[in-house]
């Protein structure tokens, strides 16, 4: 497979809730991220948006957080975020997620909507291991090989549930839940 990224000329594409939501919705996000929570309510202290791009989701993320970093290795997406406008808390990354700037167990939980296929390799799942507090959820959204390809980047730059499953359990994750949806697949795990 290879490395492909959403074009950061079509943007603000990215920004239309009836079509995001309908893949993911914000509540998928942060139900997996707040479980482990003291309380519903409670903040977390630090949580990333891995190819966060327009900040669509990161948005979403941010009251539920002290700090969200949204990551995204192209700087283009960062200046669209910048400017729609970031929340105060939120700090932009410029970053592949093969190499995040974050100290070991420095973060109490990530997200990824629609952008595994993009960073899916060992390098990077292995430095989510070594950046997620041990316990703390790694919430996958993703299109599915199992789709149509009607919808999201071709075929062949997908993987299935299982695929990140496999690649996940390999650097000691545990899996929470998986499941193939419409077009889309979704994995919670929690870091080793």
């Amino acid at each position: 497979m290879g490395f492909h990224t959403f074009d950061a000329d079509k943007a603000a594409r990215l920004e239309r809730p009836e079509v995001r939501y309908r893949w993911v919705s914000a509540e998928e996000l942060i139900g997996p991220l707040l479980a482990g929570a003291e309380s519903a309510s409670a903040d977390l202290d630090a949580v990333a948006d891995l190819g966060s791009g327009t900040g669509f989701y990161t948005d979403d993320l941010a009251p539920h957080a002290e700090t969200v970093y949204g990551v995204d290795v192209q700087a283009e997406m960062h200046e669209f975020y910048r400017e729609k406008g970031v929340p105060e808390n939120v700090e932009l990354v410029a970053s592949d997620v093969a190499d995040l700037p974050f100290a070991d167990g420095e973060l109490d939980g990530a997200v990824s909507t629609m952008t595994y296929h993009e960073f899916a390799s060992p390098a990077a799942t292995a430095e989510l291991a070594r950046v997620l507090d041990p316990g703390a959820p790694l919430v996958i959204f993703d299109w599915s090989a199992a789709g149509d390809g009607e919808h999201g980047p071709s075929a062949d730059e997908r993987y299935a549930a299982s695929d990140a499953v496999e690649a996940l359990e390999t650097e000691g994750f545990d899996i929470v839940t998986a499941a193939e949806r419409t077009e889309t697949f979704g994995v919670v795990a929690r870091a080793p």
